[in-house]
């Protein structure tokens, strides 16, 4: 981890150069050369070399001779050394519990955007169950492609062992059960606050988007 860690600084490091990011902005639609990139950036010749040796270094760029004129060399971007860069953990699917205070929005969202988006279990579960899940967060659902017609709200105590991945879903049921270091917590601001159908719809998105996120864009 600290090697690959090492590898992604040295290569944001590169990249927080402004001539090296419009570089790497150009190569990444199009293969170039060094007298190419030179216009394009308008840089002298021995700056641009010298740009490209930092790239290359830390494995964002390859150069390869002309296929046509053996005196030419193309630049060329490496995708995948930009895979890694943007921070984040990333989880593979399995079984998920989210939890909220009243089991009656976001968590329940939450779970059925696990299930729809990880292909995996996922259950959801409250410290304060409400009676009903909330009719706003059904429509969401239905408007998102999901189902919720059969939910209804759980106490955490009825889950039983909970799955390795458990992320509370608003601030009040984290606080009460911050003594797990080892669950994740989205602060989702709570959609029955506000009241509207828009409020519901954006914490689908803002979930949809977070799981997407944390499962590396296999869902997204």
């Amino acid at each position: 981890m600290e090697d690959t860690n090492a590898t992604r600084a040295q290569r944001h490091a590169a990249l927080g150069d402004p001539a090296r990011l419009a570089i790497v902005d150009e190569l990444s639609v199009s293969d170039r050369t060094p007298s190419e990139l030179q216009a394009l950036v308008e840089l002298p010749s021995n700056l641009v070399a010298h740009h490209l040796d930092v790239l290359e270094r830390v494995g964002l760029i390859t150069r390869t001779r002309s296929s046509g004129d053996g005196r030419r060399r193309y630049v060329h971007l490496r995708r995948s050394a930009l895979v890694d860069l943007v921070p984040g953990r990333h989880l593979t699917a399995e079984p998920a519990l989210f939890v909220c205070t009243h089991n009656s929005a976001r968590s329940q969202l939450a779970a059925a955007l696990w299930k729809h988006l990880a292909d995996a279990p996922a259950a959801s579960a409250g410290t304060h169950p409400a009676a009903a899940v909330h009719p706003h967060a059904i429509a969401a659902a239905d408007r998102a492609g999901l189902d919720l017609g059969d939910a209804h709200p759980r106490h955490l105590d009825e889950i039983g062992p909970p799955p390795l991945l458990v992320v509370t879903v608003c601030d009040r049921a984290h606080e009460e059960l911050e003594r797990h270091p080892g669950w994740l917590h989205w602060s989702v601001p709570d959609p029955a606050a506000v009241g509207t159908p828009a409020a519901f719809d954006g914490v689908v998105e803002e979930l949809r988007e977070r799981i997407a996120a944390l499962l590396d864009n296999q869902a997204a």
